[in-house]
């Protein structure tokens, strides 16, 4: 049974004049208009009649792709009306959109509230003034803090998106945007690596040579430390990286190398690996490097397993070339917490945890 499930109704660029440079919503969402309220319905059922039958906990109607608060009042009120009726007779739980920090203000939060909407997720994609002007967002940084207060203050639970690998950006920058997200204190977060989607302004750039797309080990590199700094902080990360579904599967949807259909594992098994690697280096400073083997039990739960293992085995690879002196076996150990790792050694039939 699916605890918490998202029923998406896409509104593709709709209440949203500006183009930033790293977006072609018409092309993420294949569609060129809003959908209509009969479509908004037929969508609906059509995820309730597989939803309900589940048994499923949590059921969240989400309005994505364009800037839900930027719609005139009126559309807003359509749309939010359908929502609350399923609200009502309680076959959703919660009511969600993601809109704009420059669309935001008491006008729209109070018609958010007569409609009984639960969450806002803003756009932020970065802090940085600078990587924000060169995106082509149209805001500065103020009006990321000023909505996200807003937004609190009228008790909404909040979401924060974060790009990563914009123009402009660096580590430091990525590593400021945590910690100003910590600040803040969202109750959720998404984790987007930049991806060049052809017909932007950032495809332009890429192929006039202005804009070198992240690779995958700084991409990932990048994400992990941020992710530490979320989660750390209790802030749930519901997204790393684009679903495949996100991007249609023609060959000229996205350039340079820049999409991995399972990037949050990559993370993941990046953080594994990491904690992993820090267990390892007391052993190998202890110990110091011997000439026979010594045997190595790897644990995770059967949740992260496959973070332990890593995307395509490579931290299977990684650290079988780099401790050749050990025998590893990777093993579930349930008692351990999510994205809990443990390394047990065995020397001469003595065990010790490291």
């Amino acid at each position: 049974m699916k605890k918490h499930a998202i029923i998406p109704i896409f509104i593709p660029h709709k209440g949203c004049p500006n183009d930033c440079v790293f977006c072609n919503q018409r092309k993420i969402t294949a569609r060129t208009a809003p959908p209509s309220e009969k479509e908004v319905r037929n969508t609906i059922e059509t995820w309730l009649s597989t939803l309900e039958p589940a048994g499923t906990d949590v059921i969240e109607l989400a309005f994505f792709g364009g800037s839900f608060t930027g719609l005139p009042l009126e559309e807003q009120s359509a749309y939010l009306s359908i929502a609350k009726e399923y609200k009502d007779k309680r076959r959703i739980k919660k009511i969600h959109m993601s809109t704009r920090p420059d669309y935001i203000d008491e006008t729209i939060l109070n018609n958010l509230k007569k409609y009984d909407a639960d969450t806002i997720e803003l756009g932020v994609q970065s802090f940085d003034d600078e990587v924000l002007r060169l995106s082509g967002r149209g805001h500065d940084s103020a009006s990321v803090y000023k909505s996200c207060r807003l937004i609190q203050e009228y008790d909404f639970e909040l979401g924060i998106q974060l790009m990563i690998g914009l123009p402009g950006d660096t580590l430091e920058k990525d590593i400021y945007s945590a910690q100003e997200t910590v600040k803040i204190g969202p109750s959720i977060a998404r984790l987007y690596p930049t991806v060049i989607i052809s017909d932007t302004q950032l495809h332009h750039l890429y192929v006039s040579g202005q804009y070198t797309p992240l690779s995958e080990e700084d991409a990932v590199h990048r994400t992990k430390e941020m992710y530490k700094i979320l989660t750390k902080a209790g802030i749930n990360i519901i997204r790393v990286g684009l679903k495949s579904s996100d991007i249609l599967s023609d060959e000229d949807q996205t350039a340079g190398g820049t999409f991995h259909p399972a990037f949050r594992q990559l993370v993941e098994g990046a953080i594994a690996r990491e904690q992993i690697e820090d267990q390892l280096k007391e052993y190998v400073t202890l110990k110091g490097r011997s000439n026979g083997k010594a045997k190595a039990d790897f644990y995770a739960n059967r949740r992260c397993f496959s973070n332990l293992i890593g995307n395509g085995g490579r931290n299977k690879k990684f650290f079988l070339e780099k401790y050749p002196e050990l025998n590893i076996l990777y093993k579930v150990n349930d008692f351990l917490q999510d994205y809990q790792y443990e390394v047990k050694i065995k020397e001469n039939d003595n065990e010790r945890n490291i």
